[in-house]
């Protein structure tokens, strides 16, 4: 997902949505966010106002722009790794793919977030999965974890081109291979079709230029 900025945004909302999302994104900015100057996580006794914000986007702004949105509001807050895993365990599926999406946005990005990601893996719903493998996991989950990311993709429907940095991170890796040669006779065996896009990934493990 690449995010529009706030500019963007506004030209594609109408004027109450644009009031609103001025206001949250003024309280956002307003909120403590992140840690204290010696490095020590805030902990507030209820959660800031703009987090309501961050529930209500969908709407203000109608569901074509929360992710948007949200991702605007978190970058907006600062929001420190306990904000994020919180808003992402309490919130809806919305709401969760909408951290998970902010996740390589955020500055800088918290190393914190890969439970999320996993966690997110670990689900059936395509639009966690398919937000789960961004930039972020591309940066941050060890080779056996992304591997298995690549077969929940194949495994849900959920299109490869969705991984990110898939040719870079692919490439050369006999392991992805193996397990994708094992998931295809495992799908052959049972007179299911194998997903095409297995064909893909299983190209770009080649160590040759030409594949």
């Amino acid at each position: 997902m690449t995010t529009p900025t706030r500019e963007v945004l506004h030209d594609r909302l109408g004027d109450a949505a644009r009031a609103w999302l001025d206001a949250a994104l003024a309280e956002a900015g307003a909120a403590p966010g992140g840690a204290t100057d010696d490095d020590t996580p805030t902990a507030p006794s209820s959660p800031p106002a703009w987090e309501q914000h961050f529930a209500s986007a969908g709407r203000q702004c109608g569901q074509e722009h929360a992710d948007a949105a949200r991702v605007l509001l978190l970058r907006e807050a600062r929001a420190d790794a306990p904000t994020l895993t919180r808003l992402y365990r309490q919130g809806t599926a919305a709401e969760r793919r909408a951290v998970l999406l902010a996740l390589p946005h955020l500055e800088p990005a918290p190393a914190d977030g890969v439970p999320l990601v996993e966690d997110a893996l670990r689900t059936n719903d395509t639009r966690l999965v398919a937000a789960a493998v961004g930039p972020y996991a591309a940066e941050h989950l060890d080779p056996h974890t992304w591997r298995h990311a690549l077969l929940k993709c194949l495994f849900t429907g959920v299109p490869v081109d969705a991984a990110a940095r898939l040719g870079q991170r692919a490439h050369g890796d006999a392991e992805l291979a193996r397990m994708l040669g094992d998931y295809a006779a495992e799908r052959t065996a049972a007179g299911r079709p194998v997903p095409a896009d297995l064909h893909r990934v299983l190209a770009l493990t080649s160590r040759t230029e030409e594949s």
